[in-house]
Formats: C-alpha cells, structure tokens, sequence
C-alpha cells in the first residue's frame, strides 16, 4: 500500500470513529481536520464535499466489514458452522472491536432512513447486500441439511439481522450488560426454529 493510501486509510478510521460519535451529519472536514491535526485544505483535497466525504466512510466501513466480517465468515465450513461464524464475527464488529466506534451503518440508516439522495441510495444498496449475503450464507445450510429445507433465507437474514439491531441499541445506548448474553441466546433460538 502507497504513503497516500496508507495515509487515506488512517483519515477514513479517523472519520468512521467521528461518525459513530456524532453521525455522518455531524462529521464534517472541519471536525475531521481536528481530529487528524491535518489541514482542512489537505482534507478537502481527498473528498471535496461533505456529500463525498460521508460516502467515502461508508465505502471504507463496507471494505472493512467485508474484509473482516464476511470473508473470514465464509471460509469457515459450509452450513451451521458459516452461519454461526458471521453471527459472531457481526456482533464483533457492532461492539467496535473491528472499527473503533462500532457499526456506523447502524447510526447512518437512522440519520437518512427519510432523506433522499445519494447517501440514502448507497445505505440502501448496501443493506440490500448485506441481507442477501446473510441469506445466501444460510442458503448453504439448508444444502448442507442443517437447517430445514422449508426454512426462509430471506426471514433469517431479516431475523438475524433484527438480532444484531437490538443487540446495538442494548448495548450502545442502553448499556446492558447482558446485551450480548441475550443476542446470543435470541440466535440460538433463531437456529433452533429453523432446524
């Protein structure tokens, strides 16, 4: 990786950590410069726009998730033991153990769940993929006779995604110390159900 990739890379962490704390609204080149101790000039010469900035996170947190989260998921054997590994390695990465900050989708899908234009058109995009993998990584359990063959894909990725939801909220904001105890018992009976 270039200096000038390498140095992108340590802004965008940087941004992703701001935008848990205060929102992709909130983040601004501004916020970031001080953040960073770089000039807002040198800032404004990697995104241009706040618009360009906010989409640039959220490139960088899906290579992230997909380089931390995804993959190592499916490497895993096929069936149960895949599914198990993505739950797990997800609720790695919403507790900010993979991001300094946590999931920052989570916050953004609230911040522009109502607000048309091209951030709204990628959050929606990439949870649309982010459901589908989740489908597709049960789907090989169904061929692989660990879950029933009747068993919805498109239910348990929206099921299991609805975990990982609560799980965020009980522990971000709520800071419940059983939050994590609970998602896991709450999986364990998604799997259960589908067996």
């Amino acid at each position: 990786m270039s200096k000038g990739a390498t140095t992108k890379r340590a802004i965008l962490d940087h941004a992703a950590e701001v935008a848990s704390e205060v929102g992709l609204q909130g983040l601004t080149i501004g916020s970031l410069a001080t953040r960073t101790e770089l000039s807002k000039s040198g800032l404004f010469a990697h995104f241009r726009s706040k618009e360009a900035l906010q989409l640039e996170v959220l490139r960088h947190a899906r290579e992230r998730y997909i380089d931390n989260v995804l993959r190592p998921a499916v490497a895993e054997p096929r069936g149960e033991p895949r599914v198990r590994a993505l739950f797990g390695r997800s609720l790695a990465w919403m507790r900010g153990d993979i991001l300094p900050g946590g999931c920052p989708f989570t916050a953004a899908s609230m911040e522009f769940d109502d607000q048309p234009g091209t951030v709204r058109d990628f959050l929606v995009s990439d949870q649309r993929d982010l459901l589908d993998s989740i489908a597709q990584v049960f789907r090989t359990g169904i061929s692989e006779g660990h879950f029933r063959a009747d068993a919805d894909p498109e239910q348990f990725a929206q099921d299991m995604l609805g975990i990982e939801m609560s799980y965020m909220h009980a522990h971000r904001l709520l800071r419940d110390p059983k939050a994590e105890d609970r998602a896991r018992k709450a999986f364990e009976a998604l799997l259960t159900a589908t067996r």
